[in-house]
């Protein structure tokens, strides 16, 4: 680097890596701390000295900068002298243009490997979080399972006592009651063994490559006829805009479809003519927002104040196992997102959750 001592001393002795770059991609220049940590006998390429490659390193900022003479910024990872993996910010920029065309590019880059490393551990103790709270819960969700149960169980005795009446009497629309309570609790008893071993076995997140509104739509589809049902008008309002996203489409269609049919039984209790749902998906600064709104009857402060703890349900007995929303907030955290609600008593509810796409899971590498 051509200049006068004072400029050299504060080349060398910048708190970052600095290299001139030429079109063939040697190094024409790099201060003391690049040296120190990147410098390898026999090296003459940055791709040889910043990660012990024989080729240009795919989305190289340099070449970006040769190509479009605009500054170009990336995080890498390399590998330093020494073999230990080094994460960098590297920003590069024209240094040097003849004729209209860059000749050399001069690149800063800046270790961000303690932060990588805080942010890989802050996610691990994240994790071990989750995992304490759902194991703290496992107990007083067996208690709660075994008072579910017990009531169901009641439920069933009357079912049978009305159908063996029934058969006795040759009553049919007593045997037709009876017959009724016994599916319906039957079924209770389905859903809630499949959601209480899926919020105790705490099964892990399978991603692939989806587009959002696609689960969205699925959602919206399956419960039409259920909203039509009770009267109300169900919306899906996406962005089609929404590129692809690592996402388990099994998880968020659960998580979805328990805040559908949340908002959907909210609205049936509601004494309004006009009820509606309305479930959206956008996408904010790199943040995918899914909404899941009703106009239905809301809640006060001391239900919402409970609304994500273990077998607490709005619904009537029998027809809500209390774990829905537990299991919706797990799903969601597993992907690195978050879950949140605001409602009013007598105006509805809107819940929301939040997936940034930074911190979404990655894919298996056997798929």
């Amino acid at each position: 680097m051509k200049s006068g001592p004072t400029y050299r001393l504060l080349f060398d002795h910048v708190p970052c890596y600095i290299t001139v770059i030429g079109r063939d991609f040697r190094v024409l220049d790099a201060n003391e701390r690049f040296k120190e940590t990147f410098w390898r006998k026999g090296a003459r390429h940055c791709y040889e000295m910043y990660k012990g490659r024989t080729t240009v390193c795919p989305k190289c900022p340099a070449l970006k900068v040769f190509n479009t003479h605009e500054v170009s910024s990336t995080l890498q990872s390399g590998r330093d002298k020494k073999g230990r993996t080094t994460h960098y910010m590297v920003t590069a920029a024209p240094f040097e243009t003849k004729k209209g065309t860059v000749v050399s590019v001069i690149e800063m880059a800046q270790d961000v490997s303690q932060v990588i490393h805080l942010r890989k551990k802050l996610k691990q103790v994240e994790q071990e979080k989750l995992e304490a709270e759902r194991l703290a819960a496992v107990g007083q969700t067996v208690a709660g399972l075994a008072h579910g149960i017990k009531n169901i169980l009641t439920a069933l005795e009357g079912g049978m006592y009305l159908l063996d009446s029934g058969l006795e009497r040759n009553d049919i629309e007593r045997i037709a009651s009876g017959w009724d309570m016994l599916r319906r609790n039957v079924e209770t008893i389905s859903n809630v063994v499949r959601e209480y071993l899926a919020f105790v076995g705490g099964s892990r997140i399978d991603p692939i490559l989806i587009h959002p509104n696609r689960i969205a739509r699925k959602v919206v589809d399956a419960y039409a006829r259920s909203a039509a049902e009770h009267g109300v008008e169900l919306n899906c309002d996406v962005d089609m805009t929404i590129g692809e996203a690592p996402l388990d489409p099994r998880g968020m269609y659960t998580c979805l479809a328990h805040l559908v049919s949340n908002a959907i039984d909210a609205c049936a209790l509601s004494e309004k003519k006009h009820k509606e749902v309305t479930l959206s998906c956008r996408e904010r600064d790199g943040t995918f927002v899914f909404e899941v709104r009703d106009n239905g009857t809301g809640m006060d402060y001391a239900v919402r104040k409970k609304i994500f703890k273990s077998f607490f349900s709005t619904k009537a007995s029998g027809l809500g196992s209390g774990l829905g929303l537990l299991i919706t907030r797990r799903i969601v955290h597993e992907h690195g997102g978050t879950v949140r609600f605001e409602s009013k008593l007598g105006k509805g509810s809107c819940f929301t959750i939040e997936l940034r796409r930074d911190r979404l899971p990655t894919i298996s590498a056997k798929r």
